[in-house]
């Protein structure tokens, strides 16, 4: 149960990854953050080799995350112990190191070509494991584009496999069919949000399912209330349109409803909400990778403890199920809360 082979790679990975999109910092795009808020670099430092000391072997960044910062900190905390990791990180989105501002996106191949070469540097790394497009949204006429240049990274040896960052099932098939080494998808999946389609087509396909969001951007570790209000250098204080769980600073309360509703079950057996959560996610397929974001020790350490105690029992997770079977009848009694369905996730910056 601890570990998973990351698709149709062959490289294997923890069955846990670590989410490093925190660790990046401060960046914005023109006056709306980005990011987490102020981080402790040194603590950040601490924390990846915190989870390689507890059997983390997944590390999952992207070129943007702190206009470059959140790899320079991952590579900087692997350093000496590179061998030990996984790392992914993503391309296609084009920012400002200096200011650290977003500026847009770029899909050319030369730009690939670019982006590559500027990730291994500033992950201090002759080779990225991973390497996953970031626009979730890209036609694929122009995905299909990116797949020769790929290709030849693999034969240089930049990157050994290659995915896909998206929530559009319907792309899986025909990306997977035209891309000999693409080996994962990574997409939004939780027990609040569940996505069948697209666990039907990694395993149609032989793709790892590298989940973000597990843990609901922190509303599946039970920390946040309806009175809870997030700073506003944070990117869930300000949440930009593409961001479900938090509006107006504050957390969405249908999402919270739902949290309460199975927070029972998914802790019957002692665990803790987040690693309930994560368990969840392990006994609903043998594909999921969750990369639940950390930013300290502490929180690495519950997360990591979630492999010890591995996948939900049967039970507990039909009792889950039940109870979100329970939100579906209730939401056609009252369309006033609507639980379900949920509006379609849209593509995402994450």
């Amino acid at each position: 149960m601890t570990t998973r082979t990351l698709g149709r790679s062959g490289i294997e990975v923890s069955a846990l990854g670590m989410g490093c999109w925190a660790i990046g910092g401060p960046w914005a795009e023109g006056s709306r953050p980005l990011g987490w808020g102020r981080v402790d670099d040194e603590e950040s430092v601490r924390a990846v080799r915190r989870a390689l000391d507890l059997g983390v072997t997944l590390f999952d960044t992207a070129d943007t995350y702190g206009a470059g910062h959140g790899e320079r900190i991952l590579g900087r905390a692997l350093a000496g112990r590179r061998d030990e990791a996984v790392i992914a990180t993503k391309w296609g989105y084009t920012f400002d190191e200096r200011t650290r501002q977003a500026t847009g996106e770029d899909a050319s191949p030369a730009y690939l070509r670019r982006a590559v070469v500027d990730s291994l540097r500033r992950l201090d790394t002759d080779r990225i494991d991973l390497y996953q497009l970031h626009l979730g949204d890209l036609p694929l006429p122009r995905v299909q584009a990116l797949l020769g240049t790929l290709e030849d990274l693999v034969a240089d040896g930049l990157i050994r496999a290659y995915g896909w960052s998206t929530d559009r099932a319907d792309r899986v098939a025909p990306f997977a069919e035209a891309a000999p080494r693409a080996t994962a998808v990574q997409h939004s999946l939780s027990v609040l949000r569940d996505t069948p389609a697209m666990l039907a087509a990694c395993d149609k396909h032989d793709l790892a399912s590298v989940n973000r969001g597990p843990l609901g951007m922190g509303l599946l570790t039970g920390k946040y209330t309806t009175e809870s209000t997030l700073p506003r250098d944070d990117v869930r204080g300000l949440a930009p349109t593409w961001l479900e769980w938090f509006r107006g600073g504050r957390p969405a309360p249908e999402w919270l409803r739902r949290v309460a509703a199975v927070r029972g079950a998914l802790t019957a057996d002692g665990r803790t909400l987040a690693q309930g959560a994560l368990g969840w996610l392990w006994a609903r397929s043998g594909r999921t990778v969750p990369i639940p974001g950390c930013r300290t020790v502490a929180q690495v350490e519950e997360n990591a403890a979630a492999l010890r105690l591995g996948p939900l029992a049967p039970d507990h997770f039909a009792e889950v199920e039940r109870r979100l079977a329970g939100l579906r009848a209730a939401a056609l009694r009252d369309a006033d809360r609507p639980y379900w369905p949920m509006p379609p996730v849209p593509a995402v910056r994450p």
